[in-house]
């Protein structure tokens, strides 16, 4: 049996299987045989499961089981009817069978609720490490009846989203999941329930999403300048490396400037107006290196990609060409929406 793997898709460190409530996870560690039992037989189960983006509830997978309050209703009804035929009373018996009818009738109407629901999976876009990736979910209804009282929850969390389905209609749900790790992350398993009308059973199903995610490194917090320019190829021969400590690609703004070239971004922020230098950057190119990113020996890299991430984000901001280095993947400068996107899955994936 292949060991379960985390939320977020990936293998916990040192080949120790971490379940919610345990240590390295958000709580104590747990040593409790039957726990553990429990969690390797949801973990067999889910991997039996098909991976689909989209899938309708059947009774093939829709599971009911009855709650607390439904074992005591039905400890009551046995006690109610083994009255009624000790001491012969009509009305006891009038009494316990209407109430069991009601419990098997909201047994039927419980289990009607999902049973032929269609439920779409709407893709997350990437997202930076620690923060909360959203899942949207697409509830489709084809009955004539209204469905009450569906919650939608990533397995294994409390974190519940409620929600009531129009009839013939559909309802959106967004779940939320938090990745510890950058990369490339299969969804987890998520989990739909209710327990309209009575709440004496529980009807559950369990889903597991083919889609993944990619999770760009969280950005340093307060990272140093950007690094300073690098001569052009074949530049002047005259043309010498900047020793400012900065790569800003700016200077104070002249009278005649033409308004193009103001960087009003600075502007907004500084209060003061600067002009590009359009001959520095004909001189100079931009070049965020993974060498020249403090990365040190074995748990740095992680630290060099965080600090290459918030210079990516700042170079953009201040509307720079750039271009990134990850040792023997290249990245030629430019700028822009899709060549930020770019850098951001190259440390992603580096």
């Amino acid at each position: 049996m292949t060991p379960p793997r985390s939320a977020s898709g990936a293998s916990p460190p040192g080949g120790r299987t971490l379940w919610p409530g345990t240590a390295g996870s958000t709580g104590a560690l747990v040593w409790n045989p039957l726990t553990m039992l429990r969690r390797r037989f949801r973990a067999w189960f889910e991997s039996r499961l098909p991976l689909k983006d989209s899938t309708t509830l059947t009774q093939r997978n829709v599971y009911i089981l009855p709650t607390r309050p439904g074992l005591m209703l039905g400890l009551t009804l046995l006690v109610l009817l083994v009255a009624s035929i000790n001491y012969q009373l009509n009305l006891g018996y009038v009494l316990t069978f209407l109430l069991t009818g009601s419990a098997v009738i909201g047994m039927h109407v419980c289990h009607g609720t999902l049973r032929g629901l269609t439920m779409h999976l709407i893709a997350p876009d990437a997202q930076f490490m620690g923060a909360s990736v959203p899942i949207g979910i697409q509830l489709q209804s084809d009955s004539r009846r209204v469905r009450y009282g569906i919650g939608l929850a990533v397995l294994g969390t409390q974190h519940w989203s409620w929600t009531d389905v129009p009839a013939q209609g559909s309802a959106k749900v967004q779940v939320a999941f938090t990745p510890t790790q950058r990369g490339l992350h299969r969804l987890p398993a998520l989990t739909a329930e209710t327990r309209f009308p009575l709440g004496t059973f529980r009807v559950w199903t369990v889903w597991r999403p083919a889609a993944q995610v990619l999770v760009y490194p969280a950005p340093e917090a307060h990272p140093p300048p950007l690094p300073p320019g690098e001569p052009k190829a074949g530049g002047a021969a005259n043309s010498h490396k900047q020793h400012t400590g900065e790569f800003d690609g700016v200077r104070a703004y002249r009278r005649g400037d033409p308004l193009k070239l103001v960087v009003w971004k600075k502007v907004a922020k500084a209060d003061e107006l600067v002009s590009r230098d359009a001959q520095q950057s004909q001189r100079f190119e931009l070049w965020l290196d993974l060498a020249h990113a403090g990365q040190g020996a074995g748990a740095s890299r992680e630290h060099a990609l965080s600090r290459l991430c918030a210079w990516v984000l700042l170079a953009e901001k201040q509307g720079m060409r750039y271009g990134l280095r990850l040792g023997s993947q290249q990245i030629a400068p430019d700028s822009g929406p899709a060549h930020q996107k770019n850098c951001l899955q190259a440390l992603a994936l580096a």
